[in-house]
């Protein structure tokens, strides 16, 4: 599976390789990923984990809690302890300067689905639309394939939760 997320990952960060005769933009490939989301799918399901657990892991030094949601979401609030990168701005080169020079490392994610609070700076997101699915298939597909991904939704008032604002 590595092989084939490493051969995915590597098309995605050489666009004139995806070129083909029913894609005249060889800089999208909606195939590869379709083959992207099947693959990492069985993954997904065993990487997602509960919120004691998840709070315990991203409390080790080597793991890295990450926020994709915007700029303006993580400044409105965020667990603490959090780094933004938003989806939006992912590239093999950002996504290197915050995860680092380690692929393995341990990367765990959260998004606006994973809170009941829905409101600001958390808007309850379409189900199939939630952030953390495109995050996790963007993070394995330039190649992080330790991504453990929040299952609960909690209160971000409950301190244990540890929401940091401003």
């Amino acid at each position: 599976m590595r092989t084939l997320l490493l051969a995915l990952a590597f098309t995605a960060a050489t666009p004139a390789m995806a070129q083909n005769a029913t894609n005249p933009n060889p800089q999208i490939d909606y195939p590869a990923f379709q083959a992207l989301t099947a693959s990492v799918a069985p993954a997904r399901a065993t990487r997602l984990i509960a919120f004691d657990a998840f709070k315990a892991k991203a409390a080790k030094p080597e793991a890295l809690l990450l926020d994709a949601r915007s700029k303006d979401a993580f400044a409105r609030g965020h667990i603490k302890g959090a780094v933004n990168l938003p989806l939006t701005d992912f590239t093999a080169e950002s996504l290197a300067a915050v995860v680092g020079a380690n692929p393995d490392r341990p990367i765990l994610i959260y998004c606006n689905n994973n809170f009941s609070n829905h409101r600001s700076p958390v808007p309850l997101k379409s189900a199939p639309l939630a952030l953390n699915i495109q995050t996790f298939i963007n993070l394995v597909g330039y190649g992080y394939p330790n991504v453990l991904e929040l299952a609960d939704v909690v209160d971000f008032n409950d301190p244990k939760v540890e929401w940091v604002t401003g």
